[in-house]
């Protein structure tokens, strides 16, 4: 089972005077299990491309095929599209409605013609799963700090119990101690489920802890495509089009240009310190 995209382009106001073109041809494949990055400035083409993926709109040429099936075909049911590929969309809190926690959570579940009782225990499962606790399935989800909100619409989503998960930059106007959790969430839910993540975000730092492989959007085209090291290794070209590797990589690149022979495919900051030692160990055993 996987996601193909085969040469999807979109065009906005397609045949008016305001048409614009948001995707050109874009070709990828999203295998169940992965964990990938999807990287673009604001107006790269990433918010087009995810909601193609999960229906929302159309390719005006190209095709979205869920398990060899292309889901704009007439005969093609969208819901049981949407059964399998869970979307949160960016500040997904605006989208809580419900009285109390669980009963938001349950909605989903419910919504695919689940008993209250097998809904109940998949919205307490999705909960746990985001860390929200028992004592907070009665509360009123607009009585929740910003980061549970954000973690309970994740759960309403993940009540679902889809096989891919697309998130949409979220942690979207979180400080930095909201991001990280929310980011830390997300990876170990992943390891827990091994469902199948794509992770949309306009910053290398956030992905670049967690993703097998980094799908680079720019200009409504696929730049890059491919595992951090080798993405992070054109430098020069990210930043042409206002993205930058993380900030540990120019790190690793001045230290090398310095003369210390460390490598410069690193990324995590883990293992910059392990590769240093590494380095200045070697020189001390001289």
């Amino acid at each position: 089972m996987s996601i193909q995209i085969e040469n999807a382009s979109y065009i906005y106001e397609q045949g008016t005077a305001m048409a614009v073109t948001a995707l050109s041809g874009i070709s990828a494949q999203i295998r169940e299990g992965e964990f990938i990055g999807l990287i673009g400035h604001t107006g790269s083409g990433k918010s087009t491309l995810v909601q193609l993926l999960d229906g929302l709109i159309r390719p005006t040429s190209g095709r979205i095929l869920f398990d060899g099936k292309d889901i704009n075909a007439p005969d093609y049911v969208k819901k049981e599209l949407r059964a399998q590929v869970g979307l949160v969309f960016q500040y997904p809190e605006h989208q809580l409605f419900e009285a109390d926690v669980l009963t938001d959570v349950m909605f989903g579940p419910k919504n695919l013609g689940l008993s209250d009782e097998d809904a109940r225990l998949r919205a307490q499962k999705a909960l746990e799963m985001v860390g929200i606790g028992p004592e907070s399935f009665e509360v009123s989800p607009f009585d929740l700090s910003g980061g549970q909100k954000r973690r309970a619409a994740i759960a309403g989503v993940l009540a679902m119990e889809p096989k891919y998960l697309i998130l949409d930059e979220p942690t979207a106007g979180l400080d930095p101690e909201g991001r990280d959790e929310i980011l830390e969430m997300i990876a170990a839910m992943r390891k827990r489920t091994n469902m199948a993540i794509l992770l949309v975000s306009h910053s290398m730092e956030d992905v670049a802890r967690h993703v097998d492989r980094i799908m680079v959007m720019a200009g409504g085209r696929l730049l890059f495509d491919a595992p951090p090291a080798e993405v992070f290794s054109h430098i020069e070209e990210l930043e042409k089009v206002s993205l930058a590797a993380p900030q540990v990589t120019y790190i690793m690149r001045d230290l090398h240009r310095a003369g210390i022979p460390v490598r410069t495919d690193i990324f995590r900051a883990e293992d910059a310190a392990a590769e240093i030692a590494r380095v200045f160990s070697q020189r001390d055993a001289v």
